[in-house]
């Protein structure tokens, strides 16, 4: 069962694609687009887990790694386990991991990590926001024609995009937001007056909006709880790895 979108269907039962946590990986694994896709099940008949292999925006040489491996303790599914991420990764092939904090153990036996980051993963309260109107705030189009709100400034003397939010990536059901506001800008509102822009937009599509923020990144969470934003309880892991030779 080589062709993807048979495979796509094989393994959608591993992931909830109504819930947060599983937001991400389901969108990356069943519709990220094909040509930049590569999808590992094992077995294929059954799967008990797969790997996904994303070509992205976020680096053009490393891919982004996605994945739900065998979820019993017993050693046969951790050694089933690894054998899947080494039947979809080659030894020494640089990729960026996400994965859910429990895989760590694992990773961490196979993998050479050069970097990781812990993530919190937040969601909107439709109950706890409130559009904020601001009229420098517009619309544009960012990658891949998803929307993106800005805030130009000529302060410096020439206009400047000085704050935007954008999409990372869009599911049916999810997207999630990335924000940048230009450091001399900030504690003005604007980094949270075009996250809002964009959070009513999502909602309006019928979309829930995430917001994924590194955990000891203080000002990040103010701004996606002073949205109404709530942190959900789901722990990432983002790495910089390579596989280790077997």
């Amino acid at each position: 069962m080589s062709n993807l979108r048979q495979l796509r269907r094989a393994i959608r039962f591993l992931l909830r694609e109504r819930e947060p946590a599983d937001a991400m990986a389901a969108y990356y694994a069943l519709h990220h687009a094909e040509e930049r896709t590569t999808l590992v099940a094992a077995p294929e008949e059954r799967p008990a887990g797969y790997v996904a292999l994303s070509r992205t925006g976020i680096d053009l040489f490393r891919p982004l790694v996605t994945m739900r491996l065998p979820t019993d303790h017993a050693a046969d599914a951790t050694e089933a386990a690894a054998r899947l991420i080494r039947q979809a990764l080659g030894p020494g092939q640089p990729v960026i991991l996400s994965i859910p904090s429990r895989y760590l153990p694992l990773i961490q036996a196979l993998f050479d990590i050069q970097s990781e980051e812990r993530l919190r993963l937040y969601a909107l309260d439709p109950a706890r926001f409130e559009p904020i109107i601001n009229v420098l705030v517009t619309r544009s189009l960012g990658p891949g024609n998803l929307p993106r709100y800005i805030i130009r400034s000529s302060q410096s003397g020439e206009e400047e995009v000085v704050a935007s939010a954008s999409l990372n990536w869009q599911s049916p059901a999810f997207a999630e937001i990335a924000v940048n506001t230009r450091p001399q800008h900030r504690r003005q509102g604007w980094g949270r007056s075009v996250v809002a822009a964009i959070s009513q937009e999502l909602l309006d599509s019928g979309r829930a909006p995430l917001y994924v923020v590194a955990e000891d990144n203080d000002a990040s969470i103010h701004l996606a709880e002073s949205v109404g934003f709530v942190d959900t309880g789901v722990r990432e892991i983002m790495l910089q790895a390579t596989l280790k030779e077997r």
